[in-house]
């Protein structure tokens, strides 16, 4: 589980995670993770999952941390920056 948000279009940020893959640049850790364990980087519809919408800002970021706090003590979370 990668947890993360963004203000462009799913779509616009699905592409940027999927070329940082296919031309291994090493900016996405979701991407880096693809490569380091080998996994194939499916459809959009396949690896995405919305789980919130909400406007950015102060309620965005606690949702975020939420996210990842509960991924992280399920042993799920592969974000470089955890926030427990």
């Amino acid at each position: 589980m990668y947890t993360g948000q963004t203000g462009r279009p799913f779509r616009v940020r699905y592409r940027e995670h999927y070329n940082d893959f296919k031309y291994s640049n090493n900016r996405s850790t979701f991407a880096q993770h693809f490569i380091n364990e080998g996994h194939s980087f499916g459809p959009m519809d396949e690896i995405l999952n919305i789980i919130h919408y909400e406007r950015k800002g102060k309620m965005l970021d606690t949702l975020e941390n939420f996210y990842i706090y509960r991924e992280t003590k399920n042993g799920n979370q592969i974000n470089d920056r955890l926030t427990v």
